[in-house]
């Protein structure tokens, strides 16, 4: 298992990074809060998940170790692969997340692009009493644990990290509403839908 890599960002390109250590590039398939810290040139240390197929390997990057434990839950769900699972994490903070599926939030889960109601429903189902067993903090004020995440501050981050100007990311985002992929989403079509 690779836990972490930690080096010098050598490229990024969409929503894959490429970490130089000691001269091996380590490619990885990261959320949006780990793509926002990957500014090519900068030395970085991303929290790592190693996904085994029988066709291929596959290394995901997560912008903190929160991330990281809440993705692999949610890969747990049937159902639920590492594609979709990264799409749940790079849309809401993982605290928000935990809040979700304490609360029986199905409404929030089911707003991420591929997350049907059934889905949602199976990993409220799933994961509450792992969560709850977790340590997570989120059981005791499930309320309280969603305000940390900033939908537009993860969004323009998003956008920054696609290689957008902060100050027109933001211009961008003036207006826009929803979760962080619906606001990533409406900034990148006012910024001409260029890149993804």
């Amino acid at each position: 298992m690779i836990g972490h890599v930690r080096g010098v960002v050598a490229d990024r390109e969409g929503d894959t990074v490429v970490v130089d250590v000691g001269g091996v590039g380590y490619e990885l398939t990261a959320t949006l809060a780990a793509l926002a810290r990957c500014e090519p040139g900068a030395e970085v240390a991303v929290p790592t998940y190693l996904h085994v197929r029988e066709d291929a390997l596959q290394l995901f990057g997560f912008g903190s170790e929160a991330e990281r434990r809440v993705f692999r839950l949610l890969i747990g769900v049937n159902g639920v692969g590492p594609k979709l699972g990264l799409a749940i994490v790079s849309a809401h903070a993982p605290e928000r997340i935990e809040s979700a599926v304490l609360l029986g939030d199905v409404a929030l889960l089911s707003s991420v692009s591929g997350v049907g109601k059934k889905t949602a429903e199976r990993i409220c189902l799933d994961l509450k009493d792992r969560i709850d067993g977790a340590g997570a903090g989120t059981s005791a004020a499930p309320g309280a644990a969603a305000a940390p995440a900033d939908p537009h501050r993860e969004a323009r981050d998003a956008l920054v990290a696609l290689g957008y100007a902060p100050g027109d990311a933001e211009a961008a985002l003036a207006g826009a509403d929803g979760t962080t992929e619906e606001r990533v989403k409406a900034g990148l079509a006012a910024l001409g839908g260029g890149r993804g």
